[in-house]
């Protein structure tokens, strides 16, 4: 990730993502604030709303008591023919509290209709009501009301609309039943049945509202059966609850509120059931009515949001992008430096630290191109000092037996051999004093075969050779003075003390952009502990031969007399991931490995 994307990443995190947080946070603890004194609020208003529609039962529970304690219900239905009683009825002959009762229920405006059922099975009506068929005695007692209502033994017991249209009739009214008792003797001697309109009850949802800021609060009254009994806008009576509220209720069990989808709308619903009645108050509240303000802070926090991450964007753009920029081409110069390339230079225009900083980098650029010449000057210098000083370890005792060699072969009038060795000799001279560094590999097999006649004149017997070379290499190019310290390493190390013939194998192949040349030799070999005395080289382990002899010891790089030169300067020479590399095992061999990079595979590559 470049720094342009680290710092807005940055910001992103550090001051976008916490103030998102924030920002829900307070989202989720208004919503809950909210809630909270909505719950609060509305259980203020449904018990307020439960006391007022209690006071109003309470009324009339009252007035059926005035009428049970002056016992105009225990006359009418003790006629002798309680059919024929009709209160309506002007004839009838009522005595003075029964005038004031029939007075007291003409005057209740509420009351709809009324009637006794004697528990004979005859119907006493106390008012009369079109389109309204009174359900047989018989047929009442068989309805579990009936038995419920003896249980209360003269407790009035409240019908809400739609409980039991049977018995009650479509329209929404209440409906009171109670047990009527003979006060002398406290007998059970029929049943009232009170209807009354729903005025009073539509005026207590109506001047009961909740606060201005819950105006679209919805009031039902649900049966503890969920069964929706009383809606003021007359929309969902006589329906179940859960067929427009997703959340199951347990009614009955005091307050509760929760939020949940009401009518495929996220709302606030609120539950209190009325005490001494099976009912429970239900306000329903839609959410995105409480929630108005809320909202509104969310559009300005999301409003700000979005101002900033613009900011942002275009501080990235605008200012980041020149600082970034600047740093990035730095960067990508610095690459190439690391790659070898010293020419590159950083346009230093400006006055600001940017400036100051491409001007350091090319100046640090040319210190570093001047120290990187001046090391290959020197080593260049060093490696045709080591290449000298090898040259010269070579020819005094070299030369001195070739010529003593030369000598015997004179003596003995050999002079074929003479002339042989001699032009060997000159061979040898002619490749060792050119001044150029690398040379054929032609000619510096030409320069080994004719090192290993001279030596083979020397020690008759001792070992015999073979060159395995590919016409197709012979035209690499190799440091010159490479393989002949190999050679003579074998001749006079492995080779010591044996009592068998020894055996050279100079071959060479390409792997990999490689050119590799080994020498392989059948000699006396070496020891771990011997190997263990040389000192190792550092190489890439993916870099190693596959051409290692099984159960060899290894020794990655020996620095010998020899060795050490021709390790030094191919690595000087090619790079330190080049040199020499050494198998070797007691009575087994020797296998030196001379690696290389191979040059016409690099041009390949190139192309």
């Amino acid at each position: 990730m470049n720094l342009r994307n680290k710092l807005f990443t940055a910001f992103v995190i550090l001051i976008i993502v916490p103030l998102c947080i924030l920002g829900v946070v307070t989202f989720i603890v208004s919503s809950h604030s909210i809630e909270e004194k909505y719950s609060r609020q509305t259980e203020y208003s449904l018990k307020s709303i439960s006391y007022s529609i209690g006071t109003v039962l309470g009324q009339m529970d009252n007035v059926t008591d005035n009428g049970i304690a002056t016992s105009v219900f225990h006359m009418a239905l003790s006629a002798k023919d309680p059919t024929k009683q009709d209160l309506n009825e002007e004839q009838l002959s009522l005595n003075n509290s029964q005038r004031n009762f029939r007075s007291l229920l003409y005057n209740h405006p509420a009351i709809s209709y009324a009637f006794l059922y004697n528990l004979n099975g005859a119907v006493v009506s106390v008012f009369t009501k079109e389109n309204f068929t009174t359900m047989p005695f018989e047929d009442f007692k068989k309805q579990p009301l009936y038995q419920e209502v003896v249980d209360l033994n003269g407790v009035p017991k409240w019908i809400a609309p739609h409980e039991y249209p049977e018995l009650t009739g479509t329209e929404p009214v209440f409906t009171q039943i109670r047990l009527i008792k003979e006060l002398s003797y406290f007998k059970n001697i029929g049943i009232l049945v009170v209807q009354i309109k729903n005025w009073d009850i539509e005026s207590i949802f109506r001047n009961l509202s909740p606060t201005q800021s819950m105006q679209s609060t919805d009031f039902f009254l649900v049966n503890d059966d969920g069964l929706i009994v009383y809606d003021p806008n007359h929309d969902l009576e006589g329906k179940q609850i859960s067929s427009v509220m997703k959340k199951t209720v347990n009614f009955g069990s005091g307050y509760q509120s929760f939020k949940t989808d009401f009518n495929d709308e996220k709302s606030i619903v609120s539950i209190y059931h009325m005490k001494d009645y099976s009912w429970n108050l239900v306000a329903v509240t839609s959410w995105a009515s409480l929630s108005k303000e809320t909202l509104v802070f969310a559009q300005w926090f999301i409003g700000i949001t979005l101002l900033c991450l613009v900011a942002a964007i275009t501080f990235n753009m605008v200012f980041m992008r020149r600082i970034t920029g600047s740093i990035g081409l730095i960067v990508r110069f610095m690459r190439k430096v690391e790659g070898g390339d010293f020419n590159v230079r950083v346009d230093d225009r400006g006055k600001d630290e940017l400036h100051i900083l491409a001007k350091g980098f090319n100046e640090l650029v040319d210190q570093i191109n001047s120290l990187f010449k001046q090391i290959k000057t020197e080593q260049k210098q060093k490696t045709q000092a080591e290449l000298r000083v090898l040259q010269a370890q070579i020819k005094p005792h070299f030369l001195f037996n070739t010529l003593e060699s030369i000598n015997v072969l004179a003596i003995q009038n050999e002079g074929e051999k003479v002339s042989e060795m001699v032009h060997r000799l000159g061979n040898i001279l002619r490749i060792s004093i050119q001044d150029k560094e690398e040379i054929p590999l032609d000619q510096e097999i030409e320069h080994l075969q004719s090192y290993l006649e001279i030596q083979k004149f020397r020690f008759d017997d001792l070992f015999d050779y073979e060159l395995d070379i590919p016409p197709e290499l012979r035209r690499r190019s190799v440091l010159k003075l490479t393989l002949q310290p190999l050679v003579e390493n074998c001749i006079q190390h492995g080779f010591e003390g044996i009592h068998y013939k020894g055996h050279i194998h100079v071959s060479c192949w390409t792997d990999r952009g490689r050119f590799i040349l080994q020498v392989q030799d059948n000699g006396i070999g070496m020891s771990p502990d011997q190997l263990l005395k040389f000192e190792y080289m550092k190489i890439d382990k993916e870099e190693e031969s596959d051409h290692e002899l099984p159960g060899l010891h290894v020794n990655e790089e020996r620095r010998g007399l020899g060795l050490r030169s021709v390790a030094d300067r191919i690595r000087i020479h090619y790079g330190e991931y080049y040199g020499l590399y050494i198998c070797s095992s007691q009575l087994t061999g020797t296998i030196i490995q001379c690696v290389i990079p191979d040059a016409e595979w690099r041009e390949r590559d190139d192309s």
